[in-house]
């Protein structure tokens, strides 16, 4: 028991100081791209630290390894696309907005900011080393569904970032929205996969009916992604970016395109409107 408290609490140091890490980078590269390309590899590395953790002295389990594979495949995945449009110079503009609010602030703010996703991160983890650690005795059909949703997660995701990377590339100097593809059926599907992953996490921890108790924590991954991502630091920052940048042209896609569930577009107010006229 103690050494599992001491395996929490350097847990959370280690993710405290990565980052710390990731704030002194985007100071010193101007480039707040790399402040996620650090939390992705952070999470990564802590939740398969977490995964594969001897508990009482418990032989490591087939679980624990998947799970601890299947962290690391996002992880890479993420972090690996993240760095590329970093190291190519791209700003996040989520991230520039908040130095404009703060202002003079903004460097302390920051680096308490991101503090806070320092906790987030250690909830993830701690989230998956409870997948990893259901005791059920080889692997079973929750098993092999987390790691299908997982998998529909991660390739998703790597879709709609490979379509917008591809119309970036194609509409540089235009004030266009992008609506092919996976972005068609919801303004941010990179940001709904990215939620699919983590409730695939629990559906593998999670034992209904059984005596494994602490997998129902898992739920809290999933629960935080999806408040964090529609309502505090994913949708809200970079709509306001993109009703600033693109104007009339994302406010009709706003009103054609789900914000996260992906689902059919919808005809604009106004063409209703005009439709309803006699």
């Amino acid at each position: 028991m103690v050494d599992t408290i001491v395996a929490v609490f350097v847990l959370g140091l280690a993710l405290c100081a990565g980052m710390a890490t990731a704030w002194h980078v985007a100071l010193r590269t101007g480039r707040s791209s790399w402040i996620d390309a650090i939390w992705s590899f952070a999470v990564g590395g802590a939740a398969g630290a977490a995964s594969l953790f001897p508990i009482e002295g418990s032989v490591l389990s087939a679980r624990q390894l998947l799970v601890a594979s299947m962290v690391a495949l996002w992880s890479l995945r993420v972090g690996i696309h993240i760095s590329i449009r970093a190291a190519h110079g791209d700003d996040d503009p989520r991230y520039r907005q908040l130095r404009e609010e703060w202002g003079a602030r903004a460097r302390p703010r920051l680096f308490w900011f991101l503090q806070i996703q320092a906790a987030v991160a250690f909830v993830l983890a701690v989230a998956v080393g409870v997948a990893a650690h259901r005791p059920t005795p080889g692997l079973d059909g929750r098993d092999v569904l987390g790691v299908l949703i997982l998998l529909v997660a991660i390739v998703g995701e790597g879709v709609a970032d490979r379509q917008l990377s591809v119309f970036r590339k194609h509409h540089a100097n235009t004030t266009g929205v992008c609506t092919k593809g996976l972005w068609r059926f919801s303004r941010h599907p990179n940001y709904f996969f990215e939620w699919l992953g983590w409730a695939g996490y629990a559906v593998v921890a999670i034992d209904p009916g059984g005596p494994y108790a602490p997998g129902w924590a898992a739920l809290a991954a999933p629960a935080m992604m999806y408040w964090l991502l529609v309502h505090v630091s994913g949708i809200p920052p970079l709509e306001a970016h993109m009703l600033r940048a693109r104007g009339d042209r994302f406010r009709v896609y706003q009103e054609k395109v789900n914000a996260f569930w992906p689902g059919p577009s919808r005809l604009p107010a106004a063409h209703r409107r005009s439709e309803e006229l006699p």
